[in-house]
């Protein structure tokens, strides 16, 4: 079996911890009802998880890319998730000025990511 590339072991374990994230953070934004110190055991339960991912995705990732780089991805990945996270979960909408902000945003990946 071949060995998984590093660039693609690291963003994976970094989307998939920026997943379980992102449901420890505003999860339970839907059930406002429940009690708040039973809510945050729950999420630090779900962020456990996230930093067993998170760890090893920096690990692996750090060499290949540099700390800067590896941050930017763990941004980009975290703005993705939570976009479909808010979208389909909260039912919230993106408006025009989210965008922009993504296009802003997509400016500072290429500024970061280019060999000057």
């Amino acid at each position: 079996m071949p060995a998984i590339p590093t660039s693609v072991l690291t963003i994976g374990l970094l989307l998939l911890s920026n997943i379980f994230m992102t449901i420890a953070w505003y999860g339970h934004l839907k059930f406002k009802h429940l009690p708040l110190f039973p809510v945050i055991l729950v999420s630090w339960g779900i962020a456990f998880f996230e930093y067993c991912l998170q760890v090893p995705a920096n690990r692996y990732g750090y060499g290949y890319f540099s700390a800067v780089q590896l941050k930017t991805i763990q941004e980009v990945l975290t703005l993705l998730v939570f976009v479909v996270f808010s979208t389909f979960y909260l039912g919230e909408s993106l408006k025009w000025n989210h965008y922009a902000g993504f296009v802003l945003i997509g400016l500072a990946v290429y500024m970061i990511f280019r060999e000057w």
